[in-house]
């Protein structure tokens, strides 16, 4: 059975003025997406500034965002790491404040081999029962999990369950989705194909647009589910603009920027992440309105 399907929000992780982590926003952004529709709560993954977390904020952030949730939507927890023993922990830690899934990233930097890829899942998936969806994307990483790995690690290991699928390649996430029979959980981690993606297979998304639209996000998933294509298909086309906006800096430096225009107030991001620069604010401030979102 599936973690979730559907919209999952890959939410950011909101900063007061002195940089630390704002839990009371972290609340009202979880009420306003549930409300909205989203399917998930994807909390401390890549968007959510997993990099510059520390270990004790990285639990407390996962275990605040399940406090919040309540239940109501599935939470996974992104617990990956460059190293296998700190991703165990991590992933322990997540499984023990109750999480109903966990993204693990490939490990980064260190350019893994496939065959160090199958040791590296195996080992987490072993550490604990929760569920797992692997993280590929390697134009962060520097590391790509092969369609035969993703299979090997699908039909081998119980508790693997899904792909968030970042390459871009709709080829290779094809041949991915051939090689599991259709039966790998695929999550599309690139908001350009959602609906390409799900159109073979894939069963929703891990969205960073999500963070702005989030019942548009869900909408369109859904449409895919009814069978309606050509609906889904023109919602994807028409935030085309924003999307490509919200990537037109390093993520997640344009979706805050974004979300403060809202009003959302999810300050500032850690260095070595910087504020958006000018005449890219405000291409995102002109795409933002152009697609119907209402500016602070």
């Amino acid at each position: 059975m599936s973690i979730f399907k559907g919209a999952g929000v890959a939410i950011v992780t909101p900063m007061k003025e002195n940089l630390e982590v704002n839990y009371d926003k972290l609340e009202e952004l979880i009420d306003w997406q549930i409300k909205e529709g989203t399917d998930c709560i994807v909390i401390a993954g890549t968007t959510g500034e997993s990099s510059t977390l520390s270990m004790e904020e990285h639990r407390d952030v996962i275990k605040a965002a399940i406090e919040f949730t309540n239940h109501r939507v599935p939470v996974v927890a992104g617990t990956g790491s460059n190293c296998t023993a700190t991703a165990i922990q991590l992933s322990q830690e997540a499984e023990e404040a109750g999480a109903d899934g966990l993204l693990v990233v490939t490990p980064y930097y260190n350019k893994a081999t496939q065959a160090g890829l199958i040791s590296h899942y195996t080992q987490i998936a072993d550490a604990v029962k929760v569920p797992i969806i692997m993280y590929n994307v390697p134009g962060r990483t520097g590391c790509n999990i092969l369609p035969e790995t993703a299979a090997h690690l699908y039909n081998n290991v119980e508790n693997i369950v899904g792909l968030k699928e970042a390459t871009g390649n709709v080829a290779q996430a094809a041949k991915t989705l051939y090689l599991t029979d259709g039966k790998l959980d695929m999550y599309s981690g690139e908001d350009g194909i959602v609906v390409p993606l799900m159109a073979i297979g894939a069963v929703g998304v891990i969205s960073v647009w999500s963070n702005v639209a989030p019942k548009q996000v869900h909408d369109m998933c859904m449409k895919v589910f009814e069978g309606d294509l050509a609906g889904a298909a023109k919602m994807q086309l028409e935030a085309e603009p924003l999307v490509d906006a919200l990537f037109s800096e390093v993520n997640p430096i344009p979706v805050k920027k974004a979300m403060n225009l809202m009003g959302l107030e999810v300050g500032s991001l850690r260095a070595p992440l910087c504020e958006m620069g000018e005449e890219n604010a405000r291409k995102l401030a002109e795409v933002m309105k152009a697609y119907g979102l209402k500016l602070a």
